[in-house]
């Protein structure tokens, strides 16, 4: 099996890492070869937290080169513009529909960028995620990440995986059943 490469590129607070460190986990209980490899560039401060996830039957390092990457997955709608170099003519970008305004443009010194999912999609193959909406609906904001998840799975062809057993021994118990929900809903959106 050749590898895959999986980029999740987020900013601080969205849970980007929980997501890479249960695809992870997921893709290991599996049998996968799996290499991560995160950056946190000021997360704290609402500055771009990527991850890179590659598994297949051997891989040999966690780093995705530019213009490799099977599935790009951005949680905010400018990490799918910063990013998208590193997607292959053929992979596909997944979209969490939200912006999150850095400080220059809270601060009113810049504008953020209008029309990025248009371009984004005259490039690639884009799948737009409400995860954040979603999210809010269901009850708890933080699942937008594992809505995600479930997103990815299905980009993936990742469904043979036992996802819900992942959740229960990585969440925190009172978390279970809301992240499942939140996991199924990502599963039904990106079909």
């Amino acid at each position: 099996m050749r590898t895959h490469n999986i980029l999740l590129s987020g900013v601080g607070g969205q849970g980007t890492i929980t997501a890479a460190k249960l695809l992870t986990t997921g893709l290991m209980n599996a049998g996968y070869d799996v290499k991560m490899s995160e950056i946190h560039g000021m997360s704290q401060r609402g500055g771009t937290v990527l991850s890179q996830v590659r598994y297949g039957d051997e891989v040999q390092s966690p780093v995705i080169e530019p213009g490799t990457a099977d599935l790009l997955v951005a949680f905010e709608e400018m990490e799918a513009m910063r990013y998208l170099n590193y997607l292959k003519k053929d992979g596909t970008c997944v979209v969490n529909e939200t912006q999150i305004w850095p400080m220059p443009v809270v601060i009113g010194s810049v504008k953020y960028p209008q029309g990025i999912l248009d371009e984004v999609e005259k490039k690639v193959a884009l799948k737009k995620v409400p995860a954040s909406e979603l999210a809010e609906q269901i009850g708890n904001p933080k699942t937008m990440n594992v809505i995600l998840l479930g997103a990815i799975v299905q980009s993936m062809n990742l469904e043979h995986i036992d996802w819900e057993k992942i959740i229960r021994e990585n969440i925190k118990p009172q978390f279970h059943d809301i992240n499942i929900e939140a996991f199924k809903r990502g599963l039904e959106l990106s079909k």
